[in-house]
């Protein structure tokens, strides 16, 4: 029951994404193991919509660590723990909520042990910046932990980088590219515990910073993002980026043409109410980093509860039939503004 809930979730989620994308570019899907213990470890930069955006574009059905801030409530931890979701505690949760780590620890091992997928952020917290900001040495417990209780597991390291060309706009264009496998087992030294933790973190440090838009943190990294914000350039082209900030050369590309701005009207005109609360509730968001979150969220759930109860006023004036073609029509006129719209660069 809980992998046919899992797989009716995905499906929606994938069906939302569908809708809200411009584009989700995929890259090294070859890369992933049909079979056995898998960690995938993944860059950071755009709240929840991060696992939401790998999770439904693997093969491998997935657990995931997420900060345990949203586990809160009593039965949105239930539903959350029938999707494989696990919290994670941070110094910020308290000093003794820490102790609960290893409970959740725990239980990864036993997921690995099981040879399923486990997706984590080694960085340790979201941040939109493009960088590849410090590896926590947190997922290296995991990994060492379940070697050490289990002496035959062979775990594979999936890398996997996520570039967005802008997190905080509508549509989101996004690439995922999965980096090549890393098995853990081949850095792991019980004896030389601080060079095995340090040799793996750098091992997915090395290769995120290739398969995400990586501009070193520095003095010039201000300078480096306004030029290649000012080039018009596709930041989901990740190596052609890459290759311009390392050379510090920017070719000047094209503004794309905004197509969408004419479905905008038509979208917004047949949304006025989920829209107008949409804008109530952007100005109540704190963090930049779950903008596009909140919004994903509004389009799979309020925008289509609008557009059904419309449906209804149809057909409470008129028949099924126009009933129908209307709510088809508001769907397509939606799916055309997000697909022909332009995303700017930040």
């Amino acid at each position: 029951m809980k992998k046919l809930w899992y797989s009716f979730f995905k499906i929606f989620i994938q069906t939302g994404l569908f809708f809200y994308t411009k584009r989700i570019k995929i890259v090294g899907k070859e890369h992933i193991p049909k079979k056995g213990a898998v960690l995938f470890a993944v860059n950071h930069p755009n709240g929840l919509l991060d696992p939401l955006v790998v999770t439904t574009n693997t093969p491998r059905v997935t657990h995931y660590l997420v900060r345990a801030a949203i586990f809160k409530k009593p039965i949105v931890k239930k539903l959350l723990a029938t999707l494989n979701l696990m919290p994670i505690y941070r110094i910020r949760d308290g000093v003794k909520e820490l102790s609960k780590n290893t409970a959740v620890f725990n239980d990864c091992f036993e997921i690995l042990n099981k040879q399923s997928a486990l997706m984590i952020f080694p960085e340790g917290s979201h941040d939109r910046r493009r960088t590849i900001r410090p590896i926590s040495k947190g997922f290296t417990r995991i990994l060492f932990g379940a070697i050490d209780k289990y002496p035959d597991l062979k775990i594979t390291i999936i890398p996997v980088g996520v570039s967005y060309q802008n997190s905080s706009s509508f549509p989101s264009k996004v690439a995922i590219h999965y980096g090549k496998p890393i098995l853990a087992n081949d850095l792991y030294n019980p004896k030389e515990i601080n060079h095995s933790i340090n040799s793996i973190k750098e091992a997915v440090s090395l290769q995120l910073k290739q398969l995400s838009v990586h501009i070193p943190y520095d003095e010039n990294y201000e300078h480096i993002l306004e030029k290649l914000n000012n080039s018009n350039v596709d930041f989901t082209n990740v190596t052609a980026v890459n290759k311009s900030i390392k050379k510090q050369v920017f070719k000047n590309y094209k503004a794309p043409i905004n197509f969408g701005i004419i479905f905008k009207f038509l979208f917004i005109l047949n949304s006025l109410v989920p829209w107008t609360l949409w804008k109530l509730v952007k100005t109540k968001i704190d963090e930049i980093e779950f903008i596009d979150t909140f919004r994903f969220g509004f389009t799979i759930s309020v925008f289509p509860i609008c557009y059904l109860l419309q449906s209804a006023v149809v057909y409470s004036f008129y028949t099924i039939e126009i009933a129908g073609v209307y709510l088809a029509t508001s769907l397509i006129i939606a799916l055309l503004y997000s697909k022909t719209s332009a995303t700017p660069s930040e």
